[in-house]
């Protein structure tokens, strides 16, 4: 399996560069998506969060109020750390099962917003980390394209790693400060990058597979 990271800040344009590799065949895993999956009605996940928090955390229809959630679950440390060992088991549950469900040779890339934000980044198991950037002025007016005040589009950067930061753990940083044309090359330039690593890959695990065997049989 070929595991890709791809994350950027927001107004940067990552769910841009997922559509883009989906359309060139990767197999995009949204880390956002599974996280809002794991809690619909009905999930286990969601009754263990009621029976944590209390129904309060329910909006009438029975979805979870993530507002309400969030004022219960970050309050104090020992809540937070109840909320991630309800929540984060079952979301590396659902992440296996989609990995395992791609084909052998297809390259998995593995949407994560805040993966810059997150201590054990390095030791994912990413075979690339791509880290999508754009100038914090287009970032804004992005935002604010999507309904987004400025102050509030302003206050969400704040909160997430520097551009810097997600350098750190870069192994190709995609510019998306232009159009979507302009991104479309980059990527499909990209695109070209990952299959010749996944190859190569693939090529050196098959040849330290056929020196094992030739070591056993001696």
């Amino acid at each position: 399996m070929f595991l890709i990271g791809l994350t950027g800040g927001i107004g940067s344009g990552k769910s841009t560069v997922a559509e883009l590799l989906a359309e060139h065949g990767a197999v995009i895993i949204d880390a956002d998506r599974i996280a809002r999956e794991v809690v619909e009605p009905g999930s286990p996940t969601l009754e263990r969060l009621v029976e944590r928090f209390g129904p309060g955390i329910l909006q009438p229809d029975g979805t979870l109020d993530r507002p309400a959630l969030a004022r219960i679950a970050f309050a104090t440390g020992e809540a937070r750390a109840d909320l991630e060992a309800i929540t984060h088991p079952a979301i590396g549950e659902e992440f296996l099962r989609r990995v395992q469900a791609a084909p052998p040779d297809a390259v998995v890339v593995h949407d994560v917003p805040l993966l810059a934000e997150t201590a054990n980044a390095a030791s994912r198991g990413y075979a690339a980390v791509l880290v999508v950037e754009a100038p914090r002025e287009i970032r804004l007016q992005r935002l604010e394209g999507r309904g987004v005040p400025r102050e509030d589009a302003e206050a969400r950067m704040a909160s997430q790693a520097t551009d810097e930061m997600r350098r750190e753990i870069a192994t190709h940083v995609i510019d998306n400060g232009a159009d979507r044309e302009a991104l479309a090359a980059i990527v499909e330039e990209l695109w070209e990058d990952l299959l010749r690593l996944r190859d190569e890959r693939a090529a050196s695990a098959a040849a330290d597979d056929a020196d094992a065997d030739g070591t056993a049989g001696a």
